[in-house]
């Protein structure tokens, strides 16, 4: 949800009753087997040697993102659900995923669509309830794909209950759960005019932090005539994370659901948890952003050190559960040195899983560089004390990675490169809804059909994040087979006629299908998904390409011409620990490189994508 790093402007980072309990408690003893054991292998392939039986089942798993709204409506009111992820799960199965990561499906105001979380241990009715939530969980074990929830730690609703009981009053006992400041005195020395604008009863905000969403971070409240600190929107105040009874508090909704079956959680904005408790100005960085806020660094709001305390004691709480539970970071870092605190360096005691942004949202964004994508595959399998990396190119906050690297002509050919890099290390794959089809963000054209607030703040400069959560696009047919409602929470792509999932698995080159082959692949190659790399032709500005090997069974080797021409290689793997001189070809998405079984002379053609193995 926020974006701590100049990377594109468009990232953020950020019942009751005895039959319910002892449904809930069967469901818990009846996960135990899923959650221990690794995921049975993919619809087409459903015993592997690949994975082995002491590894965590998430160390090798494709981790597939949804956003409820958007990926399948059962009940017609335009809107997606929890049944309707239910009725996908053979779909997803059989794409070969292991774990599904649902947005934020909680009750909500949905001023952030789902980010803004009034109660932390039931279904929004809108998605269904928990009893649907239950039979996610159950029938997600059916089909070997598990369940990951959305946590939101850093901020509640402002109509969360605990927030209405702090607001209310200083001496209510909830005060304190967030955080609160009685800002200075609006001609205090040092005041700026910016301060001045967010003027109330004679009081300016305590600082310069500006909201990651526009305006002043700081929100006054009459009743205690107090500021409280907001890092998103106004109607997200930020937790008190110094406050023992948060922590509490939070871990004990996180509980909820692990005593729920779910293999785990995805941490929104998780690196936000503290902020400067001096209250010193971030420095400004000169600028304005689309809302006409300075643009100011967040080197006081984002990233402190105390955060690692709260990581270790949260990974301590969740290994207390069977079956290997995890916990992924949405981790926007500077560089791999900082990704590796998220981990808990040579300790691995923090996130088995921060993401890794630096590759798929590199500064790079715009355009395909082999070097900046060797540069950084190279140093998240090396600089990370042996951790398990997790690759990220696609989320619900950015322009749609097809759009970021695409050049509007070889659009196909670019994602399938993109595909390749995703499933051909030995990292944990994230994936988000539609990439696997090539969905492409379709931005509004008038701020009038904007949904999200921050694109209706920014207009235009801003459009907000509509584009990139369009419904999933199953048919050709009405509404894209994602509901019955003509009126969907957000218009379906024209695009949907050429680009869905019915038209595309009948097409053996289309986007799906290079997905399944690749995914199908890493899952029963040893190599790609446990194998050490290494790169090859490393001064090669337009190819990028690695050998992957365990020392023991088959070596791989990955190509991708990165370029809008076709380029010939030659890989020479003397210092890769890998022999052989002939190839065979595992997957091409070029016919002329099927048949290829050398290393010499290998013609790549624009934007091709190549793996073989080394006989």
């Amino acid at each position: 949800m926020t974006s701590p790093i100049p990377f594109p402007s468009r990232i953020w980072q950020r019942s009751g009753g005895s039959a319910i309990l002892l449904f809930t408690a069967l469901l818990t003893l009846s996960f135990g087997g899923l959650l221990a054991t690794p995921r049975v292998a993919t619809a087409q392939a459903q015993t592997s040697s690949a994975t082995s039986p002491s590894d965590p089942w998430w160390k090798h798993a494709v981790v597939y993102e949804i956003y409820p709204r958007s990926y399948q409506d059962s009940n017609g009111d335009g809107i997606g659900d929890l049944n309707g992820i239910t009725s996908r799960l053979g779909y997803l199965q059989s794409l070969g995923v292991d774990a599904i990561w649902i947005a934020p499906m909680y009750p909500s105001p949905q001023v952030d669509f789902g980010y803004d979380i009034s109660n932390y241990e039931t279904a929004d009715p809108q998605y269904g309830t928990l009893a649907d939530m239950d039979h996610l969980i159950a029938e997600g074990k059916t089909h070997h794909v598990r369940i990951l929830l959305d946590m939101v730690l850093n901020h509640t609703s402002d109509k969360h209950q605990w927030f209405i009981e702090a607001s209310s009053s200083r001496t209510n006992p909830k005060h304190n759960w967030y955080c609160w400041n009685d800002g200075k005195p609006a001609n205090a020395p040092g005041v700026t005019a910016y301060q001045k604008r967010f003027e109330h009863d004679g009081r300016v905000p305590p600082n310069n932090w500006v909201s990651d969403f526009g305006g002043s971070a700081w929100q006054w409240v009459p009743a205690v005539h107090q500021f409280y600190y907001h890092e998103f929107y106004k109607q997200q105040p930020d937790l008190n994370w110094r406050n023992p009874a948060v922590e509490k508090a939070m871990f004990g909704a996180m509980q909820f659901w692990l005593d729920r079956g779910v293999a785990g959680f995805r941490l929104d904005a998780i690196p936000n948890l503290f902020e400067d408790p001096q209250l010193r100005d971030n420095p400004v960085l000169g600028d304005t952003n689309a809302q006409g806020d300075p643009k100011v660094s967040d080197i006081y709001t984002n990233n402190l050190p105390e955060v690692h305390d709260v990581i270790r004691r949260m990974r301590a709480m969740v290994a207390k559960y069977p079956g290997n539970r995890v916990l992924i970071g949405e981790t926007y870092l500077p560089n791999t040195a900082e990704l590796d605190k998220w981990y808990g360096g040579t300790a691995h005691n923090e996130l088995q899983l921060p993401m890794d942004m630096l590759i798929g949202f590199h500064g790079d964004h715009d355009k395909l560089n082999a070097a900046a994508f060797r540069q950084h595959i190279e140093e998240v399998e090396t600089q990370i004390h042996g951790s398990q990396p997790l690759i990220v190119f696609d989320n619900h906050d950015n322009v749609r990675a097809i759009d970021r690297y695409g050049d509007g002509v070889h659009d196909d050919q670019i994602n399938k490169v993109l595909a390749t890099m995703l499933f051909t290390t030995k990292a944990t794959s994230l994936m988000y809804y539609g990439e696997e089809i090539g969905m492409h963000t379709t931005t509004p054209t008038r701020r009038e059909d904007v949904k999200d607030p921050i694109g209706i703040t920014g207009w235009p400069k801003e459009k907000g994040r509509d584009g990139e959560r369009t419904p999933m696009q199953w048919t050709a047919g009405p509404q894209a087979g994602f509901s019955t409602n003509s009126h969907t929470w957000l218009p379906i792509p024209p695009s949907h006629k050429t680009i869905n999932v019915a038209v595309e698995s009948k097409d053996s080159n289309s986007e799906l299908e290079w997905f399944k082959q690749l995914v199908a692949l890493r899952r029963d190659l040893p190599a790609l998904h446990s194998g050490h790399i290494t790169m090859l032709d490393t001064s090669n500005p337009d190819v990028l390409s690695y050998v992957l090997s365990t020392g023991t069974g088959p070596a791989v080797v990955v190509a991708m011409n990165f370029t809008a021409t076709p380029k010939t290689i030659t890989l020479n793997l003397a210092g890769s620990g890998v022999k052989g001189k002939t190839v065979k070809t595992l997957a091409a998405d070029d016919a002329s490189l099927k048949s290829t079984t050398t290393l010499k002379n290998v013609t790549l053609p624009p934007f091709a994508s190549w793996v073989a193995s080394v006989q």
